[in-house]
């Protein structure tokens, strides 16, 4: 029987809109009412165009922005409820790789503290441990040994994403929310990453929240997808079942967008 690892339901997320001194305050709900679940080592996208609330989603699960309603479990732990030293604590288990490998790492850390990081802050390990630690993960992500003491403008656009996996896989984390992690890269090192993602999670048995705004990346990756509208989730199916039959008119809009090779 499979293992639900997060499940989402009613998710709301609403920012307020600005109102004159007669007008009574509006709201945009970003994220209206939405729900699913994702098993242990399975994959589940979250797909849409811009503004559709999928990364608002993303951004809610994780508790780096306030929902305003909805339940979150991971695991048996609710998210939503945890405040202070109770959620730094659960933030080990769920992790993110960022959309923009140029921006999320800290240019004046070398590379192996970046991907150590999330380590210090557990407090558990010994130095040795750690640095046994790193040296693995750069090893499981393409990296060489003698990268470890570059710092981030020494390396390409790909490598630099492999440092931000490298650094979200140091926790052994039960939940990997990848947004947009190909989207910044050029297509023939989107495919790199893309492969080293499904070759990581089949090593390690991760589990990916993976936000994209594009269905041929999507189905490559995924075994089920959530398609996302006005901050709905419009369609639910697994992967085969909505490229071949997409029911929603929205579905089909966006797979009539993906680029098709002809000869």
């Amino acid at each position: 029987m499979s293992e639900v690892i997060l499940s989402v339901k009613d998710l709301q997320v609403r920012f307020p809109l600005t109102r004159s001194m007669f007008t009574k305050r509006k709201y945009l709900y970003a994220v209206d009412g939405v729900s699913f679940e994702l098993n242990r080592g399975e994959t589940l996208a979250i797909v849409g165009e811009s503004g559709s609330g999928k990364t608002t989603t993303a951004l809610a699960i994780a508790r780096l922005i306030k929902a305003y309603a909805g339940q979150v479990q991971l695991g048996d732990i609710d998210l939503l409820s945890l405040h202070g030293s109770e959620l730094r604590d659960v933030r080990n288990r769920m992790q993110f790789i960022f959309q923009d490998p140029y921006s999320s790492l800290n240019p004046r850390l070398r590379a192996e503290h970046i991907v150590r990081e999330p380590l210090d802050s557990q407090g558990r390990l010994s130095a040795q441990d750690k640095e046994q630690r790193v040296d693995e993960l750069f090893k499981a992500v393409g990296l060489r040994p003698e990268q470890k003491r570059l710092f981030p403008h020494q390396f390409s656009g790909g490598q630099r994403q492999r440092i931000g996996i490298a650094r979200a896989l140091a926790t052994q984390p039960d939940l990997i929310i990848c947004d947009e992690p190909v989207s910044a890269l050029d297509v023939a090192v989107q495919a790199q990453i893309l492969n080293l993602l499904r070759k990581l999670q089949s090593e390690f048995s991760l589990t990916y929240l993976f936000i994209s705004h594009d269905l041929g990346v999507v189905q490559h990756m995924c075994d089920y997808v959530a398609v996302m509208y006005k901050g709905k989730i419009v369609e639910y199916a697994d992967r085969l079942s909505l490229f071949n039959n997409p029911q929603h008119s929205y579905t089909k809009e966006l797979l009539a967008a993906v680029p098709t090779i002809t000869l």
